[in-house]
């Protein structure tokens, strides 16, 4: 068999490689997509209102657990109830906004002050923050209707759904930095 000969058979089973992961990563998009469309639209819109909101009244102290690990004047520290690892917590804001979609330019200092504050709290607990997923999922891809900052660690012990779901930088996960820097150029 002449060398183009292999050359070519290589080059079409690195192309069916290219196929199958593509198909992957797509099915696996779709699967999240169809996760979140489902919760999302089978909760009323009772349920999303500042008034019913779950958060809202974690962040206000009355419903409990859980129990919560940092709190000040804008928001709540609290540990995740589906921990994606070892260490899952929760920054949540005492004031109701519905995701970062509702946010802009205005809302730089409190998004900066939680992820600042996760970051702190996070290493006051003795986790290392350079193996942490820290950030906010994009709606659709949010399963409660209220702002809230993921801090987890580490990311090696992250399943691999989980790491799907927290994917940094993906059009349904943005880390805290982005999500920042995209209030910083967003308009008043």
């Amino acid at each position: 068999m002449s060398s183009s000969k292999r050359y070519g058979s290589c080059r079409n089973v690195w192309k069916k490689k290219k196929c199958i992961l593509f198909s992957v990563l797509i099915f696996l998009i779709f699967v999240l997509f169809i996760k979140y469309t489902i919760e999302t639209t089978t909760k009323s819109f009772n349920e999303q209102s500042p008034a019913k909101c779950l958060f809202c009244q974690i962040a206000s102290g009355n419903r409990t657990p859980p129990v919560l690990e940092f709190e000040n004047d804008e928001y709540v520290i609290f540990k995740d109830i589906r921990p994606a690892s070892t260490h899952h917590y929760l920054a949540i804001p005492k004031k109701h906004y519905e995701s970062l979609k509702v946010l802009n330019k205005s809302h730089v200092g409190l998004v900066s002050r939680m992820y600042s504050g996760m970051v702190d709290f996070l290493g006051s607990k003795g986790i290392d923050t350079s193996d942490a997923v820290i950030g906010f999922h994009i709606p659709p891809f949010i399963s409660q209707h209220h702002l809230h900052l993921h801090g987890i660690s580490p990311i090696s012990e992250m399943g691999f759904w989980d790491r799907i779901n927290f994917l940094t930088n993906s059009f349904w996960f943005k880390s805290g930095k982005d999500a920042i820097d995209s209030l910083e150029r967003s308009e008043l």
